[in-house]
This record gives C-alpha cells, sequence and structure tokens, in this order.
C-alpha cells in the first residue's frame, strides 16, 4: 500500500473541516475592523492570561515538536524534558524583570526600551537582529512541516527536494492569507484553536498506539528501561542526565551533551530568556495582556503547561519504539521503518485509523500554522514601528496599516525562501529535527540576550557597543558552528604528551548547541557592558558615537 493510498478521502475530509475551522474564525475577527497598526499588533490589550499563555505555548513548540519531540524520545531518551527547567527559571526572571519595564514604557515592540537607553541606532540593530533571526527560526520550522506534508501530497517517503519546495510554498501561502485577516487578537484566539487540535491529535495518537501494544503497564516499562535486551543499552525512561559515564563530572559538565542538568541551567535558560523576553515573536503576546501583571502571569503559565504537553510527544516517541522496535512484544510492521525524521509521520499514514489520519495531519498543520502566523506579524510590527515610521513619519493609521500588510507579504515570501534553503542545510547537520530548529535560534538570540541583560539589569552600555555585541554574538556562534570550528580550532593546541608524541587540539573537543549558547551570550554581554553608560545618539537617530 502507497502512502497515497493511505490517505483516503475520508482523511482528506478531516483536512478540509479544519481549514473550514481556520477560515471561519477568520471570517469572525474580520468582522471588526482594525483602525489602526497598534491594534493590528497588539489587539486591545485586554487579552485574558489564559488564552496569551495557550498562544505562547502554540508558537514556542511548533511543527519541530509534533514531529521532532517523538524524535528526540525514540532515538534517545526522555532527557530532552529536563530542557523544561531552563524555560521555567527564564519565565520567573521575565515576569520579574523584563515584563514591568515594557509596561512602564508602553512599547509596542520591546525594542524600544532599547532606544530609551542607548538611543535609536541600538534599536533598530536589535530590531534587524530580530528580524533576521526570526526568518532563521520560523523558516526552520516550516521546513520541518513540510516533510509529512511531502509524504502526503507526494505519496513518496523519498521525495525529492521539489517536492519539500512545493510543501513549503503551500504552507506559507496559507500563513501569509490568515495573518493579514486580523492581527493579533486573531491570531491570539486561533492559537488556543490551534493548539486545542495539535495537542487533541498527540492524545489520539497515544490512544491508538496504546492499543496497538495491547500489553500491561508493567511489560512496557520493563521494555524502556532495558531496550536492547542483553545488550546492556541505557534505559529510554531517563530523565535527568548528570554525566555520561562513571568518570563524568557529577553535574554533566561535558561539552558534548545537549540535555544534561548544567545546559538546562545555562544554554537552555538563556535560549529561553531570549525568546520570551527578547522576541518580539513571543513578547508580543505578554504585551497584549490588560497589566504588566498578568502579562507576567501569563508567561509563567504557558512554562508551567508546556510541560505535560512536551511529555504528551515524547510519550509518542517511546511507544512508537516499541511498536517498531520491540518485536517481543508487538508484532513487527508490515513495511519497512522510515528512518528519523519520518517514523512518526510514517506511522500516521500507515497505520492509523482511516479519519485519524486526517485528525493527526490537521493537528501537524496547526502547528505549523501557529508559528507562522506570529511570526509574520511581528516582523511586521517591528519592520514599521522601528523603522518605518521613522522614514515616513506623520501618517494616517490607515497608510501604516496597509504597510503593516504588505511588510507581512513580503516576510513571508522571505521566510519561505530561507525554509527552502533549510532542505539542504539540515541533510548535511547530523542533528535532531529539535536540535536543529533550536540551533538556527542562536544566532539572534546569543547577542539579543547579551544586550538586553546589559540594559535591565546594568547602566553600561552604548549605542556602539550594543552594535558591536550583537555582531560578536552572532560571530561567536558562527565560529562555534561545527564545519567552522573543526578548520580553526584545529591550530589551538590544549593537550600534548611529548613522550606517546600525541598532541589534542580544541578541534577535539564537540560544543553542544547549549553551550554555544551560553559561550556567545557571554561574550555579548561582556562586549555591550564596555559602553560608557550614556546615550549615544539622541532620539530621532544618528551617528553612532563613544
Amino acid at each position: 500500500m502507497t502512502l497515497a493510498a493511505a490517505f483516503t478521502n475520508l482523511d482528506w475530509v478531516v483536512v478540509a473541516l479544519y481549514f473550514v475551522l481556520l477560515a471561519g474564525t477568520g471570517w469572525v475577527f474580520s468582522l471588526r475592523k482594525v483602525t489602526s497598526d497598534r491594534e493590528y499588533f497588539l489587539g486591545e490589550r485586554n487579552a485574558p492570561v489564559w488564552a496569551v499563555a495557550v498562544s505562547i505555548l502554540a508558537t514556542a513548540l511548533s511543527a519541530a515538536t509534533f514531529v521532532g519531540a517523538p524524535m528526540e524520545s525514540y532515538t534517545g531518551d526522555l532527557t530532552y524534558i529536563s530542557t523544561s527547567i531552563g524555560p521555567i527559571v527564564a519565565a520567573f526572571i521575565i515576569a520579574a524583570f523584563f515584563v514591568p519595564v515594557y509596561y512602564r514604557f508602553n512599547v509596542t515592540t520591546v525594542y524600544q526600551l532599547l532606544e530609551r537607553r542607548f538611543g535609536a541606532v541600538a534599536r533598530g540593530a536589535a530590531s534587524w537582529t530580530f528580524m533576521i533571526g526570526r526568518v532563521f527560526a520560523s523558516g526552520a520550522r516550516i521546513y520541518i512541516a513540510a516533510i509529512p506534508l511531502t509524504m502526503i501530497l507526494y505519496g513518496d517517503l523519498h521525495a525529492d527536494r521539489g517536492a519539500m519546495l512545493v510543501a513549503i510554498a503551500l504552507i506559507m501561502a496559507a500563513g501569509i492569507g490568515y495573518t493579514l485577516v486580523g492581527g493579533m487578537r486573531s491570531i491570539i484566539w486561533t492559537d488556543v484553536i490551534q493548539t486545542v487540535v495539535f495537542v487533541g491529535a498527540a492524545a489520539v495518537s497515544v490512544w491508538v498506539l496504546w492499543g496497538i501494544i495491547d500489553r500491561p503497564m508493567s511489560e512496557v516499562l520493563s521494555a524502556l528501561r532495558d531496550p536492547a535486551p542483553g545488550a546492556g543499552a541505557p534505559s529510554k525512561l531517563t530523565v535527568l542526565r548528570t554525566g555520561v559515564d562513571a568518570g563524568a563530572p557529577r553535574l554533566g559538565f561535558d561539552l558534548s551533551q545537549s540535555y544534561t542538568l548544567l545546559t538546562a541551567l545555562t544554554g537552555f535558560m538563556l535560549l529561553n530568556l531570549a525568546a520570551l523576553g527578547t522576541d518580539q515573536d513571543l513578547a508580543q503576546r505578554m504585551l497584549s495582556c490588560k497589566s504588566a501583571a498578568k502579562g507576567a502571569q501569563s508567561v509563567i503559565l504557558s512554562q508551567l503547561i508546556t510541560v505535560p504537553v512536551v511529555l504528551l510527544f515524547l510519550l509518542i516517541g517511546l511507544l512508537l519504539f516499541i511498536v517498531n522496535k520491540r518485536p517481543d512484544l508487538v508484532a513487527p510492521p508490515a513495511y519497512e521503518v522510515a528512518a528519523g525524521t519520518k517514523v512518526f509521520p510514517q506511522f500516521i499514514l500507515q497505520r492509523m485509523p482511516t479519519g485519524l489520519k486526517g485528525l493527526m495531519m490537521a493537528g501537524l498543520f496547526a502547528a505549523a500554522l501557529t508559528t507562522i502566523l506570529s511570526a509574520l506579524n511581528a516582523m511586521s510590527a517591528a519592520f514599521v514601528t522601528d523603522f518605518y515610521r521613522k522614514v515616513r513619519p506623520a501618517r494616517d493609521d490607515g497608510h501604516y496599516l496597509r504597510v503593516s500588510r504588505w511588510a507581512v507579504v513580503g516576510w513571508g515570501v522571505i521566510v519561505g525562501a530561507f525554509a527552502m534553503l533549510c532542505v539542504a542545510w539540515h541533510e548535511g547537520s547530523g542533528e535532531t529535527l529539535i536540535q536543529f530548529a533550536l540551533k538556527v535560534m542562536i544566532f539572534a538570540y546569543a547577542g539579543l540576550v547579551g544586550v538586553f541583560f546589559c540594559a535591565i539589569f546594568t547602566r553600561r552600555g552604548s549605542a556602539c557597543s550594543v552594535i558591536a555585541a550583537l555582531a560578536v554574538g552572532a560571530a561567536a556562534v558562527l565560529l562555534l558552528e561545527p564545519l567552522l570550528f573543526s578548520k580553526w580550532a584545529a591550530h589551538v593546541p590544549i593537550w600534548s604528551d611529548a613522550g606517546t608524541n600525541t598532541a589534542r587540539t580544541l578541534a577535539d573537543v564537540t560544543i553542544a548547541f547549549p553551550w554555544r549558547m551560553t559561550i556567545a551570550a557571554a561574550c555579548a554581554f561582556g562586549v555591550c557592558v564596555i559602553g560608557n553608560g550614556k546615550p549615544a545618539v539622541d532620539q530621532t537617530g544618528g551617528a553612532c558615537q563613544r
């Protein structure tokens, strides 16, 4: 049975009903006319805390979680969930220090705060850094969502790159069209609906998988603790890694490992501090609440509810492992199991009951569209508020609203183009989908988190040091990328033994992406605080001065 045959007419009807629901919500929100770009970006600042929290959850997870999280536990264990420690710590820091400042200055974009501290040039540099970084992050997620869509459209497990490009174009077209309808107010409420769809789809997956396994819980847990009987394989139920082996430091100070206690408290904490507090895409939601207190509550709640949702997707991966890899418990599939990224989509198409396949694909589309809607709105907000209004001041609200919508289209095309580039980039990276999606974010996040730390927690910094910090953060991440790192680090000796005529260089050290984030953010912060703490430019712009 081909993949195309596996997706029946009933499944297409279910997907169609999902898009009808989506179109219906868009129509409802279009009934209330948006009259200004500020309303388009922030709504009326009356969104309830729970809805904003769910919207943050939806945007933060995306298709990368829908497809990538099951892959993490399928090929590894549950240590990915340990990264949730970092976001929760970051959420409390943002609630206590970042959100109150944003509301006090009544900002539309978080980069307006940098203008108050360092001048217009610093604001512009940070805003452009965000927009470029958001292109990277959203493009990677759209690429991930296109993988299963390609399998459906072409009925081919190994569709070529041209097929992927078509799938990416279709996803982007849907996202651009919906974003143009109602702005932030519609996005928040649409995210609530989308979350119900993709979390519901994940719950259905667990139910179907458990029905296929049909074994006592004790046997399943035993199989997960000993995934390869007689081979001494590590347990797939490991949640927190404190060391790779007996000789590793107790806190897991191993630069090659992505998921340890220290990476959760350093790299992942900084990554989520940047995402929730300095990325307009997510921070914009907190700014749509009635007050700073409610905005703070929304970010904390969003991270607390993220944990069980991520666990649900990791559970899918564990159960898939039992179904595909433990023939002693479950009869092996009648088809050849795909590798890595396509395991879960293949299961959906081959073994889900008719109708539920459509629900699962609707869940995937929901996860993908939440990424597009918020990203395009946020990038449009940053472009219009931080740049266009300065170049074309004193125009009427209708003019800025029209420009905002044209900006949505423009950024949509750019994000789609980058997603197409990711098709080739990820193939040569050797990383899981989750790691790839998170890695591309740190190019912008390292510099931004260093600059915002300087702005909020110190009296130091200047326009020049902000620009330098953003550049240093991105450059540090680039230099730590494995391909470049292996080139220059090979010339940096770290150990040698004349007796055995052996030597090691820095290139022999593997640096996982959370540590790259930590190192680059520290470099950016160190550069930013070099500034003298006095505004470098006036509020209308001007040259960078010492």
